[in-house]
């Protein structure tokens, strides 16, 4: 058996995605919010901050290095609701969280015909990962079904989208695009969260998908379409 290590992912440790926020950068969110930082200093925050776990991962050995999704507030709404024609709305999650405490009562909903793609600000934050790790830097990013799944029609509006095989067709074009642009910045490791169709398997959620009008046998071969 050889003794080689790989040297292309995938590798044999892997760091998933999001990592603790340090008390500095948690400290710099909270002074964001409250107006007394700016974004530019929050992002100088950032920058200090994920150099310090880029070093940490490369420490212990790890050969994919991520940046912790350090600059995000939440793993999935971030990138979502900066794709264009994608809107953030406060809205009473469908899905609950198990236990008392809930997540912040979003929605991330389509506003306008997908398809296009003028760019994505965690282009960005790939690119200052590859420019501060000699390791392979690693981006994630959710899945498509992120946009809509949680949500339904709530967040695809019949008004904008009255078939939703239009919709799923321009959602892809959209992530294609995405996913083209992360590659010509470089990214040869690109992990795309998919946490939703695990719940296909819960007769809970999936009664709830029929409850909304919708086939949850014909959801996974809609996604990979």
């Amino acid at each position: 058996m050889s003794n080689m290590q790989r040297t292309k992912p995938p590798f044999r440790a892997d760091q998933v995605g999001s990592l603790l926020r340090s008390a500095t950068l948690k400290d710099a969110r909270a002074k964001r919010a409250s107006g007394a930082i700016s974004a530019e200093q929050l992002k100088e925050i950032e920058d200090r901050e994920i150099a310090t776990l880029i070093k940490k991962q490369e420490a212990v050995g790890l050969k994919s290095i991520t940046d912790g999704e350090n600059r995000r507030k939440s793993w999935q709404t971030d990138f979502v609701s900066a794709l264009p024609g994608v809107e953030t709305v406060m809205h009473e999650r469908k899905v609950k969280f198990q236990g008392g405490v809930q997540p912040q009562q979003v929605l991330t909903r389509v506003a306008r015909k997908l398809g296009d793609f003028t760019g994505h600000p965690m282009i960005e934050h790939f690119r200052f990962l590859k420019a501060h790790t000699k390791q392979t830097p690693k981006m994630t990013i959710p899945s498509p079904s992120a946009l809509h799944f949680r949500d339904g029609r709530d967040a695809v509006p019949a008004s904008v989208y009255p078939d939703m095989e239009d919709f799923y067709r321009d959602l892809g074009e959209t992530y294609s695009k995405a996913v083209r642009a992360f590659a010509d910045a470089g990214c040869r490791y690109l992990q795309l969260d998919e946490v939703n169709l695990t719940y296909l398997c819960d007769p809970k959620l999936i009664q709830q998908i029929k409850d909304r009008g919708e086939d949850p046998a014909a959801l996974p071969a809609a996604y990979a379409a």
